[in-house]
């Protein structure tokens, strides 16, 4: 089942639907940009080989234009030299290595990020490299150890808080409900076939279906950044259910006027 794919909204910091679905992704081939970490130049963050607790560990990072979430598969493909590098050194070790999002306006880059796991690769002849990732844990990155041939941090691992008295199974089948809507009436303006949309949870706990209700926001990066940087269910699922109210409105005005006009569409 496709997914709404959803675009920022440039007057404010709702989202606004883009008539489309989420199709399965092609192999992603980026070149990262040079970055410095959100809200902090690359050059503020002690380059240093020291030891750290157990809870801090060192992870080579990818800066890339997009968000990756926990459980969501990201296909890439590796050409780059640097990052040839970086596969190599996976290859003979635990395959995992931290996504962080890189805006290209600010040339700046989150300093919460992904670990993607590299579940499948390919090596071409040209040492090009085709990956499967799934994103697991959360992190925060606290320290850069090296800058060249790739980035190296120091991160910290990041995990939901408890949400106190909040009912959290209420609040993500409010939220499978609005992402039924909008399925429904995008396939409708879409002239798709009005079907009815299957469980979207798949009897996932609310902390992992908030993460891949998240992953579906493709087209809003800043937007994801920010659920993926919350470490409240509550407080992601009500951001995310507001979102889709807003997108259902949207679609829903939209349809009405496909109802008036219907050449127009």
């Amino acid at each position: 089942m496709a997914l709404p794919h959803v675009v920022s909204s440039p007057s404010s910091t709702s989202l606004s639907p883009s008539p489309s679905f989420k199709s399965k992704p092609p192999f992603k081939s980026l070149s990262p940009p040079t970055i410095a970490l959100r809200r902090c130049k690359l050059n503020s963050f002690r380059c240093s080989s020291s030891s750290f607790s157990d809870d801090v560990v060192e992870l080579p990072l990818f800066p890339l234009p997009l968000v990756l979430f926990p459980g969501a598969i990201l296909p890439l493909q590796i050409f780059e030299f640097r990052y040839r590098i970086m596969m190599h050194t996976l290859l003979q070790s635990d395959l995992r290595f931290g996504v962080v999002y890189s805006d290209s306006v600010s040339g700046s880059a989150a300093e919460v990020g992904c670990v993607g796991e590299v579940v499948k690769h390919e090596r071409l002849v040209d040492d090009r490299f085709f990956l499967i990732c799934k994103g697991q844990e959360r992190f925060r990155v606290t320290n850069l150890v090296r800058t060249k041939p790739y980035l190296v941090g120091e991160v910290t691992w990041l995990e939901d808080r408890p949400s106190g008295e909040e009912n959290l199974d209420s609040l993500a089948n409010e939220v499978e409900i609005l992402m039924k809507e909008v399925i429904r009436l995008s396939n409708r303006l879409n002239g798709k076939a009005e079907k009815e949309v299957q469980d979207l949870r798949r009897n996932q706990f609310p902390t992992p279906f908030s993460f891949f209700v998240g992953s579906t926001f493709e087209g809003a990066p800043r937007e994801q950044q920010a659920l993926l940087e919350l470490e409240d269910t509550a407080a992601r699922l009500k951001r995310e259910r507001e979102t889709l109210r807003n997108t259902l409105n949207y679609l829903t005005a939209a349809s009405a006027v496909k109802d008036v006009f219907p050449s127009s569409s």
